[in-house]
């Protein structure tokens, strides 16, 4: 097998993978394994339950195939072409995240991943595995490994090449391959990530509460966004940049070039009164083929009537008023907010009036409770 890394990196490149190294499955230490298990422990991960299934798998690669002797990661670049921060001032548009705008990554890295594995399972005779975010895969722990960068302090890989914008999949081989040696941390004394958080993820560097991460509650979470965390989400509503707009490492980064990934310009700031006028089979129109389409329309639209109601225009508020007879109990509530935010008490009790007595949803009463207090509801 002389000269199968080179041919390994150059069929690499071919297919689009900017990043490439190699690591072995006891790359994996104790103090990551322990880290994972106290993540858990704590409740971080909130509704995520697949993380806790099974941790031994994603602590130990041989648990999850015991036949693994060397394990590829691969790194694409979706840098953005401008600065996903500069979409926080247009308070009328949405701002999806930077990885969500095109094509969904997993689709496009598992296809690539597998004609990789393919043509190195015909080079080397050994069985193959490939893996892209959807198993229990430790994947920037390895990456860290195979030396394609380190975890900065938000928990995210950091690459000298490609600063924070990688995507990354997996190629577990049951062949012996050389392994590249680990990236040395780069991140200094810089804190720019952690500072910037809106919500105050971060319990320490090196430490993510899931709970309080705008990314997770915009997308992963399923019923209301906690009230503490609606006013920090601003515009965001799908995902959150911030701290990896701001990683200095960003200022080496190229631009993403993989044609797939590239952001469709209907997700480059849309209007947030479109979005909150999308039924359901609009926003599958839309979001056919994209990540954003997995969470559904109900939670999508929850995220919008939030932004609209940080806004502080009032020319939304028709928008809002249709929001307030939806069929999703999910974005009644949240318009019941946004309104709140946007109109006074006695506009606010017009609205009340009629709807309250009829809704049945005890989390949309709460809002209405929240947004008028008890004194000012109909009928007390």
């Amino acid at each position: 097998m002389e000269g199968l890394r080179a041919r390994l990196e150059a069929e690499a490149r071919t297919l689009g993978f900017e990043a490439i190294g190699l690591t072995t499955p006891d790359a994996l230490t104790e103090a990551t394994a322990a880290r994972l298990m106290a993540f858990l422990a704590e409740g971080r991960h909130g509704a995520m339950a697949w993380l806790a299934d099974r941790p031994e798998r994603r602590a130990d690669p041989r648990v999850l195939w015991p036949g693994v002797r060397s394990i590829i990661m691969l790194g694409m670049n979706y840098g953005p072409a401008e600065d996903p921060m500069a979409r926080l001032t247009r308070r009328d548009r949405a701002t999806i995240s930077v990885y969500a705008q095109g094509a969904d990554y997993h689709d496009v890295i598992k296809r690539k991943l597998k004609l990789l594995a393919r043509w190195l399972a015909a080079e080397t005779g050994q069985d193959v595995k490939v893996f892209v975010d959807t198993a229990a895969v430790m994947e920037k722990p390895l990456a860290a490994a195979a030396g394609l960068g380190w975890q900065g302090k938000h928990t995210n890989l950091v690459s000298r090449q490609h600063g924070s914008w990688l995507f990354l999949g997996a190629i577990y081989t049951a062949a012996e391959l050389e392994p590249d040696a680990p990236e040395a941390d780069h991140c200094g004394r810089c804190t720019a990530c952690l500072d910037i958080c809106p919500t105050a993820a971060f319990p320490a560097p090196h430490q993510l509460d899931a709970r309080r991460c705008l990314s997770y509650l915009s997308i992963e979470h399923k019923g209301p966004i906690p009230a503490e965390f609606r006013a920090p989400m601003g515009n965001r509503i799908y995902g959150c940049d911030d701290c990896l707009a701001v990683c200095p490492w960003n200022k080496w980064a190229t631009v993403g070039h993989e044609a797939a990934l590239q952001p469709r310009a209907a997700l480059q700031a849309p209007l947030l009164a479109d979005l909150a006028r999308l039924d359901d089979a609009a926003f599958r129109a839309m979001f056919a083929g994209t990540a954003i389409k997995r969470i559904g329309r109900d939670r999508f639209v929850r995220n919008v009537a939030i932004a609209l109601g940080n806004s502080a225009d009032p020319a939304v508020v028709p928008v809002l008023d249709q929001l307030l007879d939806d069929a999703a109990p999910l974005v009644r509530g949240m318009a019941v907010w946004a309104l709140g935010r946007l109109l006074g008490p006695l506009e606010l009790g017009r609205r009340a009036t009629g709807r309250l007595a009829a809704e049945a949803d005890p989390d949309v009463v709460a809002e209405w409770a929240a947004a008028m207090g008890p004194a000012r509801l109909p009928g007390a």
